[in-house]
C-alpha cells in the first residue's frame, strides 16, 4: 500500500470521531435560549456535553489504539440505535451511521497498522 493511502486509513478514523464529537456538541447549544439564568445554562450545558466528552475520552484512548476505537464507536452506535429504535430514520443516518462507520474506519485503520489482510 503506498504511503498516501496508508496516511489517509490512519487519518480517517481520527477526523471523522472529532467531527462525530464536535457535531454532537452542537446539540448542547440550545440551553442558550436567553430565559434562564447562568447557573441553569451552565449546568445544562456541561450535562449536554457530556456526551462529547465521552467521545473525547474515547478519541484519545483510541489514538494510538485503534481496536479500541472500533470496538467503542461500533458499540455506541449499536446502543444508539438500539436505544433510539422509534427514532425517525434520519437520527440514524445522521448519528449511527457515522458512529458505526467511525468504528469501522477505526478497524481498517488497527487492521492496516498491523499488516493484516482484509478477509475475501
Amino acid at each position: 500500500m503506498d504511503q498516501k493511502t496508508n496516511s489517509l486509513i490512519i487519518w480517517a478514523p481520527r477526523v471523522m470521531a472529532i467531527f462525530l464529537a464536535l457535531f454532537i456538541a452542537v446539540f448542547s447549544l440550545d440551553v442558550f435560549d436567553g430565559t434562564s439564568d447562568i447557573w441553569r445554562v451552565l449546568g445544562g450545558f456541561l450535562i449536554h456535553n457530556i456526551p462529547s466528552m465521552v467521545l473525547a475520552v474515547v478519541i484519545w484512548a483510541a489514538w494510538k489504539r485503534e481496536w479500541l476505537g472500533a470496538v467503542v464507536f461500533v458499540l455506541l452506535g449499536m446502543a444508539y440505535m438500539l436505544w433510539n429504535l422509534d427514532a425517525h430514520w434520519s437520527v440514524h443516518a445522521v448519528i449511527t451511521a457515522p458512529t458505526i462507520l467511525t468504528g469501522l474506519l477505526y478497524l481498517l485503520a488497527w487492521r492496516s497498522r498491523h499488516g493484516l489482510k482484509l478477509a475475501h
